[in-house]
């Protein structure tokens, strides 16, 4: 079983992947089960916001269209802040969601990409602060199914590869809540294109969720253009055995589906 659940298209204000070429490509690749997970951003000017109506409707096309030579599951990307929760309730209780992921793309309402976040603050200072609202989001909205690239500052950090031990007790608890909520971590391989020392999140963090009870995990590769798709998804899986993890999950209706590694 060969699953993407990390996956951007043209319904994306940052991809032009057709999803017909997408769904094609996945086809060749060999994969059984895809997931789309358009953008949805708030809090700055020019935000991703994927049109869902459009992309309900051309998700259900091809759906039906490609229904016996691929798996395809309608998911979602929301780039959380607590202050915005809002707006992603109502989004969540309009659309049949199949998987949601909870990302942070933006802190303060600042772009970690561009570094405005992390402008005029230490790398403690927004290291802890980035972990703080993640903590403070899990904790007020609870219609998502696994945290995205969890450590996705370490893409973005000028300074350097900031330390895992400096992390560790808010990272922790951020787990700990995961777990109790039945929630779950993706590993997201876009950490070999962007050459990280590490995959994302870091050994280190699977390895802790796995000590702490963790088990549900999806392995996306967020994707935007034909290069990306399905990007080391065999690689990894090898990896979270090595871990001793048993299983991946896949997602139906928002219920986790276990499938062996």
């Amino acid at each position: 079983m060969l699953a993407d659940y990390h996956i951007h298209t043209s319904y994306s204000d940052d991809s032009m992947y057709p999803m017909e070429d997408c769904i094609n490509k996945a086809i060749s690749l060999g994969l059984d089960e895809i997931c789309f997970t358009e953008h949805i951003d708030y809090g700055i000017p020019n935000a991703f916001c994927c049109d869902c109506d459009k992309y309900l409707d051309g998700f259900k096309y091809y759906k039906d269209k490609y229904i016996n030579k691929i798996t395809l599951k309608f998911g979602i990307e929301f780039g959380m802040q607590a202050h915005h929760k809002d707006h992603f309730e109502k989004i969540f209780h309009k659309y049949p969601f199949d998987f949601v992921l909870m990302s942070f793309h933006q802190i303060e309402d600042k772009e970690l990409w561009n570094g405005d976040f992390q402008s005029g603050k230490t790398q403690a200072e927004y290291n802890r602060i980035y972990f703080e609202e993640m903590y403070n989001s899990v904790k007020a909205f609870n219609h998502y199914s696994v945290l995205a690239h969890m450590d996705l500052m370490r893409r973005y950090d000028d300074a350097g590869e900031y330390p895992f031990e400096k992390s560790r007790e808010q990272i922790e608890e951020i787990l700990k809540h995961l777990i109790n909520n039945e929630k779950g971590i993706e590993v997201n391989t876009s950490s070999f294109r962007y050459k990280l020392k590490d995959l994302m999140p870091a050994t280190p963090i699977l390895k802790l969720y796995k000590e702490l009870g963790g088990e549900i995990i999806t392995i996306g590769s967020d994707s935007h253009r034909e290069a990306h798709l399905g990007s080391n998804v065999e690689y990894v899986r090898e990896i979270l055995k090595s871990l001793g993890y048993k299983y991946f999950a896949t997602f139906d209706k928002m219920k986790p589906v276990f499938n062996t590694l």
